[in-house]
């Protein structure tokens, strides 16, 4: 069964944007960088789920861009599924749009993948796997 693992929020400033949070007492984690998607990250831990701050480390990065057109906000949702090759390939026979079809490996070491936002309503959605 699927949950909601985090929410991606594009932040220009993560030094900024964790303040507001570590002003609410919530813990935020150290920085992470993902390098082949160009983004420093930390997490906030809220209740069962996380909310993932999300700050470009280059100009051409997803979430720079995504800032540019669209300025700060909600980038995605991610849902933590038990089998994410099991799900990439039922999407696959579906017919559902991947914004690629590798499944790579990501903040914390967990595997996930994008869902195209023309196949989610609008929404870019993530699905990660714990790592094991």
């Amino acid at each position: 069964m699927a949950q909601i693992d985090h929410l991606g929020i594009a932040v220009k400033s993560l030094e900024s944007a964790r303040t507001i949070y570590e002003k609410l007492g919530l813990t935020v984690s150290p920085v992470e960088i993902v390098e082949h998607e160009r983004v420093r990250l930390v997490m906030v831990p809220v209740g069962e789920s996380r909310l993932e701050l999300l700050e470009a480390t280059s100009e051409d990065s997803a979430i720079a861009k995504f800032i540019a057109k669209r300025g700060e906000g909600l980038h995605h949702v991610c849902l933590r599924v038990p089998d994410l090759a099991a799900i990439v390939d039922r999407m696959k026979k579906h017919g559902v749009r991947l914004v690629s079809d590798e499944i790579r490996t990501g903040a914390g070491g967990h595997k996930y993948i994008f869902l195209h936002p023309s196949t989610t309503g609008g929404v870019l959605m993530e699905l990660v796997q714990e790592k094991t």
